[in-house]
């Protein structure tokens, strides 16, 4: 087998990743991106391993660790992504760059509510 065949074709899957997750504003489509990058590095795995002909197969044992740490990746950033999508209605990236839970800003400084800790107790009685 030669090894320019999968090579090549992990830096392709490599560079479809790369471009979803610089180009895309969907947090899943992010994720699924990530997982994309890291599936390629695991073809590079196996086939240098393969092609070394390493008798410890130590190329197939990290892949099935890369494996193992993207499935918990991807567990918990869909938690976050479906928590942050209950919590602000959108998984746009662009549109969560502030994560702080905090009142609505009044460049005015009318209207904000109550400022002090007092009234927001009495507000809430």
């Amino acid at each position: 087998m030669h090894l320019a065949y999968p090579a090549v074709l992990a830096a392709l899957l490599f560079s479809v990743g790369l471009y979803g997750v610089l180009a895309r504003r969907n947090a899943i489509l992010v994720l699924m991106s990530v997982e994309l990058m890291l599936n390629a590095v695991n073809l590079n795995l196996v086939a240098f391993d393969v092609w070394l002909r390493d008798t410890l197969h130590a190329g197939q044992a990290l892949t099935l660790f890369v494996i193992v740490i993207a499935a918990a990746e991807i567990g918990i950033g869909l938690a976050v992504v479906l928590l942050v999508y209950r919590n602000r209605g959108t998984s746009d990236i662009d549109r969560l760059t502030d994560l702080a839970d905090h009142e609505p800003h009044d460049p005015q400084g009318e209207g904000a509510g109550p400022s002090a800790p007092e009234e927001k107790a009495e507000a809430a009685a």
